[in-house]
């Protein structure tokens, strides 16, 4: 059934404000949460795109609530959610081809990213201490894209960079069996557990969703941002 104006006003409403969350939660260094916003934004695309189209005449080169995915979500290692993208395009699509580039290439160049990131991940836990300038030599591609995906991490807290000889050493930051903390995005429950367990979606001991909670960055991190 078509929509009428008023709801797909009310899904520009929704996706402006889910949009904004998102990228308050990118700013303050929260990308997980930011990922969950960006997710939920995607409900009001359509209604979005077509109130846009239709009275503000608005065209699309991609979508935001799309793209945060397609960019934080090889750097979590997310691959959940860029499955959820390719069941959205494949459902409607409209989406993509309303948008001047193609998400559908952008997504599989977004998977073949996760895979080299998981492949890097891999590499820096088999060998701690490896060299940032060997990363090439190690894992083939480009010298450039590591870095950026290590320096990525490195903002993330999910990796130590430590000066050498006009390099560094690499090190992840936490592995899937040390105790962090995490936040549920539903009431805001701190909890501490092994961070494996926060890597897929668990039920929250205070407010009982079913959600996937946020890690918190250390606290030197944070230190270092006052």
């Amino acid at each position: 059934m078509a929509m009428k104006k008023a709801e797909k006003q009310t899904h520009r409403d929704r996706y402006a404000a889910l949009i904004r969350e998102a990228r308050e939660a990118e700013r303050a260094g929260l990308y997980r949460l930011g990922v969950e916003k960006a997710l939920a934004t995607w409900e009001h695309i359509d209604g979005m795109m077509q109130y846009a189209r239709q009275f503000e005449k608005t065209e699309f080169d991609s979508v935001q609530g799309i793209d945060m995915i397609l960019k934080y979500a090889p750097l979590l290692l997310d691959f959940p959610s860029l499955d959820k993208l390719e069941a959205l395009l494949k459902e409607n699509r409209r989406i993509d081809r309303n948008t001047s580039e193609s998400l559908a290439d952008k997504l599989a160049a977004a998977r073949r990213a996760m895979w080299d990131n998981h492949r890097l991940w891999e590499h820096i836990e088999r060998k701690p201490g490896t060299r940032q300038n060997a990363l090439r030599q190690d894992l083939g591609g480009e010298q450039d894209v590591w870095r950026a995906v290590v320096e990525a991490w490195e903002k993330m807290g999910l990796v130590r960079r430590s000066p050498e000889g006009g390099s560094y050493r690499l090190s992840l930051s936490t592995r899937l069996g040390e105790v962090v903390r995490a936040k549920c995005p539903a009431c805001g429950e701190v909890a501490e557990a092994p961070k494996g367990m926060f890597l897929e979606e668990t039920r929250c001991p205070d407010c009982s969703a079913s959600v996937r909670f946020v890690f918190m960055q250390p606290e030197s991190l944070l230190k270092d941002k006052e």
